[in-house]
């Protein structure tokens, strides 16, 4: 062990000299303390020395005299050395904490062999020890009497190892301190902020945060001693090389050129060996994977930052007015040919073109885009095949679309998600049920989750399609998967089953709606009274009527209608009157749709005066009657056999025969029949047939019976 490093040797001197004036006063008892200290074993039952008595004896004289002495002695030494202690603050208090952290130690160690001593005798003890290891600092370590065959007159073997590790166990915890210390401000360094900073940005936190901060600190402490070693070296080098070639001159020069500090020569860095090691932020880059990301980040570079077109002059630009003055109709092909060899266009060239067109021509635009894709220069992607798909998906062009989608997989170009989720919404919104279901379901076994937008889309594919219990399906996939559906969504499927009569789905859709957190409107409360209407059951239509007045909704046209069309079903003329009469009392006033159904009811009971009564109220409203009050005005004289009126309404009803519906044409056709108006009857069911309606079995064997009754009685005349 060498403790010279941690102290000067002018501070070793004036410890010895203050020491060696402390041993000139206790002389007179040094021969008896040698004797005690030769037997020192340090074990835990050492046996007494013969001589512990006599020293024992003089341990007052000796208290008395070592702290006299002390004293004296750093009086005598302090004018002395006042002028150098305020250069050597730093040695001087390293030597305190080692001679202090030494004394600590060796003290507990000698309390625990001499246990019948008094304090003072342990510091005499003390004193004794301390002078001689200041004494074999200043010779220059103790490294010779370390071994089990190193003795002297003065301390044992035993003695001396103890002195050993100690003085071993003090250097390492003071360089273990001053790590410490030194770690401290390295964990304030810029650099381990900036990587604590970063690691709190990405979600690390707590104790690993805490590790990796003092992991940091040291990584930078041991780069900061690695070059501290370096200069040290290269310094040494340095100096040894000038000395070499000066010899005492070249001495002299390293103190007057600085060059202890400051020297001329470069010092090389060690060789380093293995492989290099890159590491930001703790993440080894070195590895071979990383040159493939970073090539990937070269090539997306690219499309961040696209390149500019090139300049358009000259003949290439005489050829692009003419390309932005095309027809739809006309075709592009020898002018984009004759452009793209004029100009050599890159893809950047081509999307500024299609730019151009898109402000100009929309149309014409889509034309040249899809000519464009076979371009080899054009370097046309999933995503050019995915934007003209979407393109004609919205404005309804399913055949040019499927035209694209066809095109991409002749190519090799394989769906991707966005596309497939275009294709979805492309079918949903053309009635295309099963296609529309086909690519939902690919999705889906890709392990894709949808969307509030796709599941919207299939629902209403499944509402058009007349399957709203699929689309109820779909929307209780929603809820499990914690996406909330839309209003709309509810509204679509409540109306869906209104019109189908299905008062039970009506209610569980109201019930989910609130659960959902919506609130029944007006509404939904109207389309719960129709369900229940289409089903005739009146009773609960009026519950869902009062129901709705209590929740703050005040009854408006339609849900009058409403009520009333649920009374027809059982034949409740007085009660719809009553309710219609109640309400007018409260500021109801009826509109065109309670008209309508009124007459509609009068119609079916053949009280034509009442119900053309109602009309003339109905004429006077400035909106325009809708077309289910001419099928109730047709069925009504066809009924009652007006056949000039029945004729009249009919052929209001043909020339709007696309908005009539299976239920309309049925009931026309009945009314007809009824009436005699048997030729008439047999064009209304081949119009229904040619809309693609299928009649009832009834309406047919009604119509063939009333052809035969014809027959019969045009044999009985003749």
């Amino acid at each position: 062990m060498n403790l010279k490093p941690l102290f000067t040797r002018k501070t070793v001197k004036n410890l010895s000299r203050c020491f060696r004036t402390l041993s000139g006063y206790s002389c007179y008892n040094r021969n008896a303390a040698p004797a005690a200290f030769s037997v020192v074993g340090l074990v835990n039952s050492p046996a007494i020395c013969p001589t512990e008595s006599h020293f024992c004896t003089s341990r007052k004289v000796q208290s008395w005299m070592l702290y006299r002495f002390v004293h004296t002695a750093l009086e005598a030494t302090y004018d002395e050395s006042r002028g150098d202690l305020e250069t050597e603050t730093e040695e001087d208090a390293a030597m305190n904490e080692f001679l202090s952290r030494f004394v600590w130690i060796m003290r507990g160690k000698l309390v625990e062999v001499y246990t019948d001593c008094d304090k003072k005798t342990i510091d005499a003890m003390l004193l004794t020890i301390v002078e001689k290891v200041v004494l074999e600092m200043e010779k220059g370590g103790l490294q010779e009497m370390s071994g089990a065959a190193t003795s002297s007159d003065d301390f044992s073997e035993d003695l001396w190892r103890t002195v050993w590790e100690v003085s071993n166990v003090v250097v390492e915890d003071m360089a273990n301190a001053k790590r410490k210390e030194k770690l401290k401000c390295f964990l304030h360094a810029d650099k381990v902020k900036v990587m604590c900073r970063f690691a709190g940005e990405i979600g690390i936190r707590g104790d690993m945060l805490r590790e990796l901060r003092f992991k940091w600190a040291r990584e930078e402490m041991e780069e900061s001693e690695l070059y501290e070693d370096l200069e040290r070296m290269r310094l040494e080098e340095a100096k040894e090389n000038i000395a070499e070639n000066s010899g005492p001159i070249g001495e002299e020069m390293v103190k007057d050129q600085g060059l202890d500090e400051k020297p001329q020569s470069v010092f090389a860095l060690p060789k380093r060996h293995g492989k290099l090691k890159y590491k930001i932020y703790g993440l080894d880059l070195s590895q071979p994977k990383w040159e493939e990301v970073a090539n990937k980040i070269h090539e997306a570079g690219k499309n961040i930052w696209p390149q500019e077109p090139k300049p358009i002059s000259g003949k290439s630009k005489l050829i692009m007015e003419k390309i932005l003055t095309l027809k739809v109709e006309e075709d592009p092909s020898p002018l984009l040919t004759e452009w793209s060899s004029v100009l050599q266009p890159s893809r950047v060239d081509w999307m500024n073109l299609l730019n151009l067109l898109e402000e100009k021509n929309e149309h014409l635009c889509l034309k040249i885009a899809e000519q464009v894709l076979d371009e080899e220069s054009f370097q046309a992607n999933i995503r050019d095949y995915s934007k003209l798909i979407d393109a004609y998906a919205q404005e309804n062009h399913l055949a040019d679309a499927e035209r694209i989608l066809k095109r991409m997989s002749e190519n090799g170009i394989l769906l991707d998600i966005l596309t497939t989720n275009i294709l979805v919404h492309m079918y949903s919104k053309a009635g295309s049920l099963d296609k529309a279901r086909q690519f939902f379901d690919s999705l889906k076994a890709q392990g894709i989750q949808p969307d509030k937008k796709l599941y919207s889309s299939m629902i209403m594919a499944y509402i058009s399609s007349g399957k709203p219990d699929l689309g109820e399906s779909l929307m209780k996939d929603m809820e499990i998967r914690d996406i909330k559906p839309s209003p709309e969504i509810y509204m679509a499927l409540l109306q869906s089953y209104s019109q189908r009569g299905n008062f039970k789905a009506s209610q569980r859709i109201i019930n989910a709606m609130q659960l959902a957190g919506s609130q029944p409107t007006r509404e939904s409360c109207t389309l719960l009274i129709e369900a229940y209407g289409q089903a005739g059951d009146s009773e609960n239509a009026r519950s869902s009527f009062d129901n709705m007045i209590k929740l703050g909704h005040k009854p408006d046209d339609r849900s009058m209608a409403s009520m009333i069309a649920a009374y027809k079903k059982d034949n409740l003329l007085d009660s719809a009157l009553n309710l219609l009469i109640h309400h007018e009392k409260d500021g109801f006033e009826p509109g065109i749709a309670t008209y309508t159904a009124l007459v509609d009811w009068l119609g079916e009971m053949k009280l034509i005066d009442e119900a053309e009564q109602i009309l003339d109220k109905i004429s006077e409203l400035s909106e325009a009657p809708p077309l289910s009050l001419q099928v109730s005005l047709c069925v009504m004289y066809a009924s009652a056999g007006f056949e000039k009126k029945a004729l009249q309404a009919l052929g209001v009803l043909e020339a709007k025969k696309d908005q009539l519906g299976n239920n309309d044409y049925d009931r026309i056709i009945k009314a007809l029949i009824s009436g005699g108006f048997r030729q008439e009857a047999r064009r209304i069911y081949e119009l229904m047939e040619a809309q693609g309606f299928t009649a009832p079995d009834g309406v047919s064997i009604r119509l063939k019976a009333s052809e035969a009754n014809d027959i019969v009685r045009r044999k009985r005349k003749f």
